[in-house]
């Protein structure tokens, strides 16, 4: 049986404070506002975060009505010229570079699909 573990008792938080409480900043004295007064939140209220994350508006979440339309035109342009490269055009390699293109096309656009 493993011993039991050393426990260290003490008082974790400062005294007159509850553990949901914050701890107030400590604010140097040369630390001034504008005004020159130090700047601290009003009492029992959190002080605001200097980063600000605006919220993602509703477009960038929706993906507009013709992203899978042409989406599946590419892949079907690009199917088809790969297919016309070895049943129509058996001496050029352009429609095989064009299907590639087209296919690639199509993923990408599927990438962005939501």
């Amino acid at each position: 049986m493993a011993p039991p573990k050393r426990k260290t008792g003490g008082r974790v938080t400062p005294a007159g404070t509850k553990p949901g409480d914050r701890p107030k900043p400590a604010v140097p004295s040369g630390a001034t506002g504008s005004t020159g007064s130090a700047t601290r939140p009003a009492a029992g209220r959190v002080a605001a975060s200097s980063r600000y994350t605006p919220p993602t508006p509703l477009s960038a979440k929706e993906s507009p009505p013709w992203l899978p339309v042409v989406m599946l035109a590419l892949f079907i342009v690009g199917g088809l010229a790969i297919m016309a490269r070895y049943l129509i055009f058996s001496d050029s390699n352009l429609p095989l570079l064009v299907g590639l293109v087209c296919l690639l096309g199509g993923l990408f656009l599927a990438t962005k699909w939501r």
